[in-house]
């Protein structure tokens, strides 16, 4: 059976390429810049996003959000209470999205133009890796409370990054937070990578982070078809 399983799989993956190759360049074609976010539980995903939506639209950017989870529609009601459009897709116990969930909600939405689209990913290091959304920029988070070797556990997904956050930096000293250590690993298995250090609650980092959201979007405006 396992043949068959492993000839399974790689067709899904294929279709998922696809459709998401599809996806970005019409989202690019558009000048809408598609920021995926992963990470495990708790990490403070909505807490940031949150607060960069709250962010971009004080500076006039046009932003929405699609927020994937398995059950509730929790954190795409706090982040409704920013204006932006939101909408839920809930993957009734899948532990991942996949680029036609977003590709259908999508055609099912209209939240106007965009000029940044977040995806929220289910919190999640294993299965989200696999899976391109037709995101642009895909950025993963790393908390503090979590500890330094989680880049060492789940590669795949760190990766497969574009820039790395390190959220909850306030509470970096309670936690005993290795930050060297957490770099160190960082670097180990994406060297290069640009690491943030944030913190939704205290607005640290947040400046640097929307920075580099305008900065990608402004890269992307000159070379929309970069690929992935």
């Amino acid at each position: 059976m396992t043949p068959r399983i492993l000839e399974i799989r790689k067709n899904l993956l294929k279709r998922n390429d696809e459709i998401a190759r599809e996806l970005r360049s019409r989202l690019l074609a558009d000048g809408v810049l598609v920021v995926n976010l992963v990470s495990g539980p708790g990490t403070g995903k909505t807490s940031l996003l949150r607060r960069t939506l709250t962010e971009l639209r004080g500076r006039g950017f046009r932003v929405a959000a699609l927020v994937g989870d398995l059950a509730t529609d929790n954190d795409a009601r706090r982040l409704a209470e920013t204006g932006a459009p939101v909408r839920q897709i809930t993957t009734d116990g899948l532990c991942h999205l996949e680029a036609a969930m977003v590709e259908s909600h999508l055609a099912a939405w209209a939240p106007g133009p965009l000029d940044l689209l977040f995806i929220e990913n289910v919190g999640n290091l294993v299965c989200p890796a696999s899976y391109d959304l037709g995101e642009s920029v895909r950025a993963v988070l790393l908390s503090v409370t979590e500890g330094e070797d989680k880049p060492l556990k789940y590669p795949t997904l760190f990766h497969s990054a574009d820039v790395a956050v390190l959220t909850k930096i306030d509470l970096a000293e309670p936690c005993e937070f290795d930050r060297a250590a957490a770099l160190s690993n960082l670097a180990a298995v994406r060297p290069g990578i640009p690491v943030l250090e944030t913190s939704a609650r205290t607005g640290a980092g947040i400046d640097a982070w929307i920075d580099f959201l305008l900065a990608a979007r402004s890269r992307l405006a000159a070379d929309p078809l970069p690929g992935r």
